[in-house]
């Protein structure tokens, strides 16, 4: 669990993450989203207890990481987006210091390292000097070094920064995998990276959170509206969305087929209740499908609107 309650941190004159409240439930992957300098960093920084927040509270598993900095930071794994390494290390020298450092048993790092490897795929490149490793190999490496004390949270900064379009697919898989057992916070430019893994997305802009929820609660959001299109060969089926209180937006007649785009503002999937009155009209439903606005339009519409 990870609780923000109205945090801002400053630097000079500059107020970069200014009152932001967050709470992240055990198991949820959160994908953190904003343009540059919009404190997406600042904000995972201060989780991890790298910067301390001016005002407000950070809580890591219930321990607050001002006062009790070394319990929180126990139940945290981190990977930055710059991903620091030690190149003339082997990813076995490497863990093997990060376990000491995080105060790890040599009885309990054993243990724990061929889990972290397997996990994270590194076992061909184990004993290899890390400077001589791909960019994709590093990024697990690193992520091993997250990984190697067991932590409750991983905070992952651009955990996909310049990876090829296949090691990107294999780093969402293993976070995916990852959930299952950690809390996981991700910050991305990538807006399907968020789309397709996160539980949960944050937009941040200017220090501010713009908006927060799942992608289905930012699409209701950002559109205002449901839209939903209907395929059925039966034309009077128009009078009974009419008579049930759907709007209908649009009717195209093709063939014996009839195409209806209906819309409506309330909450719930308007899917389940359209099915239910075909049904009790033994009226056949050939096609249905709701439209969705893109994460990108989303992003773009709530920053545009902050700035406004």
């Amino acid at each position: 669990m990870i609780q923000l309650t109205q945090v801002t941190k400053r630097f000079g004159d500059i107020v970069a993450v200014r009152n932001v409240s967050l709470f992240v439930k055990p198991g949820e992957i959160v994908g953190f989203l904003g343009p540059n300098g919009a404190g997406k960093t600042t904000t995972m920084r201060m989780i991890t207890g790298y910067f301390l927040p001016d005002e407000g509270k950070v809580e890591v598993g219930g321990m607050d990481v001002v006062r009790y900095p070394e319990l929180a930071k126990r139940k945290i794994g981190y990977l930055p987006e710059d991903n620091p390494l030690y190149e003339d290390m082997t990813p076995y020298e490497y863990l093997e210091y990060g376990a000491a450092m995080r105060f790890v048993s040599k009885h309990e790092f054993k243990k724990r390292l061929w889990d972290v490897v397997d996990k994270t795929g590194i076992e061909d490149v184990l004993t290899r000097p890390i400077g001589e490793l791909s960019k994709g190999y590093r990024q697990r490496v690193g992520l091993a070094h997250a990984l190697i004390h067991d932590p409750e949270v991983l905070i992952l900064d651009e955990p996909t920064s310049g990876l090829d379009p296949s090691q990107i697919v294999s780093m969402r898989e293993l976070i995916k995998e990852l959930s299952k057992e950690k809390t996981v916070i991700l910050s991305t430019h990538i807006m399907q990276e968020a789309q397709h893994i996160s539980d949960k997305i944050v937009i941040i802009n200017k220090g501010k959170i713009v908006a927060q929820g799942t992608p289905d609660e930012l699409e209701k959001m950002a559109k205002g509206e449901v839209i939903v299109h209907i395929v059925v060969k039966d034309k009077n089926f128009e009078q009974v969305l009419k008579a049930s209180g759907i709007d209908i937006v649009e009717v195209k007649e093709r063939d014996n087929e009839v195409e209806f785009i209906v819309t409506h503002d309330e909450k719930g999937d308007l899917r389940e209740r359209i099915f239910n009155i075909a049904s009790e009209n033994k009226t056949v439903l050939l096609e249905m499908w709701r439209e969705r606005v893109s994460l990108e339009d989303i992003f773009l519409k709530l920053t545009k609107e902050d700035v406004a």
